[in-house]
């Protein structure tokens, strides 16, 4: 029977990381007795630099129950993409399937069998696909469909209403580490792996405690990230709207020519004024946006690492990094 891993990144969860342990468990335990996956297969909590007591939590939970619950504290915060990362490299080599779920249970566990189903079927991913978004404010909805499409548009290559909750298999997941780059955005980076994949479909809950930690400012700048990671459009955007501007301006000036030959000036500063002012921030937009794919580029070639192992805490071996 194939071993399974489910990686749960943390960041201050210890008002859910109880139940959450609780819940994922007895998933664990009627997997394992329907003979779906291995007795030793586990839950992998990272703890992402959280500033509460969730890492005590993990221990706790990890010394009540050695084998099912294991843990990776990160050095420090490094955000939910690098630690999902660093909980499923280090998952690799300890497991034949993975599956990443958030701990705030908003992710039907329930489907977890179908997504192991799937995989016995032949599938090396599988994806999490919400149905809809009842659940969601109609602002959250709204900015969250106009992301997809945004992303269609850009050309890069998505799952429609799919977050971060999905089964990758060993082979998988070796693959995606060959993936080095620092500026993560793993919902575009899944589906380049290009093996066999499949859906599971399910309906999204509330938090079952706590707050979300993915406040409207984090949200935009995973999509700006997501889009800048995968796609060079906006910046060939950019010289589009240039190239017209420029067009625009030469059928000024010949207006403006024929305009003086034929004594129709129009004396007046409002029209020269908004016309600097809109070209001179489409320039700023465009040395903004230009820096910030230098940026990247900058931040890419340091090669740092991308997140610090503390400890570790397996079954049978607790250590540190």
């Amino acid at each position: 029977m194939d071993k399974l891993a489910i990686v749960v990144p943390c960041y201050n969860e210890e008002e859910v990381l109880k139940i959450t342990s609780k819940v994922l468990r007895e998933v664990l335990e009627d997997l394992i007795g329907k003979e779906k996956i291995a007795p030793d297969s586990f839950i992998l909590f990272v703890n992402d630099g959280s500033q509460d007591r969730t890492w005590n939590l993990i221990e706790e939970e990890h010394s009540a129950y050695p084998v099912q619950v294991c843990g990776v504290k990160l050095a420090r915060n490094v955000g939910h993409q690098f630690a999902l990362t660093a909980g499923l490299l280090t998952a690799k080599d300890m497991c034949d399937v993975t599956i990443s779920i958030d701990a705030d249970l908003q992710d039907d566990v329930a489907v977890i069998e179908e997504m192991i189903d799937k995989f016995h079927a032949g599938n090396d991913i599988v994806y999490g696909v919400r149905r809809e978004r009842k659940t969601d404010t109609f602002f959250k909805r709204t900015t969250a469909q106009g992301f997809y499409r945004l992303m269609g548009l850009m050309g890069v290559k998505t799952v429609y209403n799919h977050a971060d909750f999905r089964l990758m298999s060993r082979r998988a997941v070796e693959e995606f580490s060959k993936y080095k780059e620092t500026n993560l955005f793993l919902r575009g980076m899944v589906p380049l792996i290009g093996y066999q994949t499949d859906n599971v479909y399910y309906d999204r809950r509330e938090r079952v405690a706590g707050e979300s930690k993915y406040p409207l400012k984090k949200m935009l700048a995973l999509a700006f990230n997501g889009i800048s990671s995968f796609s060079v459009k906006p910046i060939s955007l950019i010289l589009g709207l240039g190239l017209f501007i420029i067009l625009v301006s030469v059928l000024a000036a010949v207006y403006a020519l024929v305009s003086y030959f034929t004594g129709h000036v129009v004396q007046g500063w409002t029209s020269l004024i908004l016309s600097i002012w809109f070209l001179g921030g489409l320039q700023l937009l465009a040395v903004g946006l230009v820096g910030q794919y230098i940026g990247k580029i900058y931040i890419e070639v340091k090669e740092r690492p991308r997140y610090n192992i503390e400890k570790i805490l397996t079954a049978g071996e607790d250590r540190s990094a």
